[in-house]
């Protein structure tokens, strides 16, 4: 796996999502898993099954976000060389006026609130670009320039 990126506030949203998971979650579904069995016959429990079914689903969450935590890079913002990487707020000019764009790593990422993936089509354009430089983002409504006027 890649590294993934996040702010030091998504970092702790996925360590307490973990948390929760190990402590809270998981325990409620074993005292589930132990209520049917005393139950009997687990042939056709339907509460046993939806049980297990709960387990594994929580516990492949819990694997995939360990090995997310593993490969973890954070951002803090612009690294101040005027150069758009992640972590940089990006302001344009273009057809659609001025926008802000924050770029941030794909698990953070909201386009509708400005946060953009440094994966997406418009993160990669930005990446490595500086305040002046012109980018060209193919949208499926056609082709959009983007003006940098400002990286912080």
């Amino acid at each position: 796996m890649d590294n993934q990126y996040f702010s030091r506030e998504g970092l702790e949203k996925l360590k307490n999502e973990l948390e929760e998971r190990l402590t809270v979650i998981r325990p409620e579904i074993a005292s589930r898993i132990k209520e049917a069995k005393e139950l009997g016959d687990l042939s056709e429990s339907a509460e046993y099954e939806s049980a297990k079914e709960a387990q594994a689903a929580n516990e492949g969450r819990i694997e995939e976000i360990k090995e997310i935590l593993e490969n973890a890079v954070i951002v803090t913002g612009s690294s101040g060389s005027g150069i758009a990487d992640v972590g940089s707020c990006v302001k344009t000019e273009s057809k659609n006026g001025s926008q802000e764009f924050v770029i941030v790593g794909a698990s953070e990422s909201n386009p509708g609130q400005g946060f953009i993936s440094n994966e997406s089509p418009l993160g990669r354009a930005f990446l490595g670009h500086k305040k002046g430089d012109s980018v060209e983002v193919k949208t499926p409504k056609g082709v959009v320039e983007y003006k940098i006027t400002e990286i912080r």
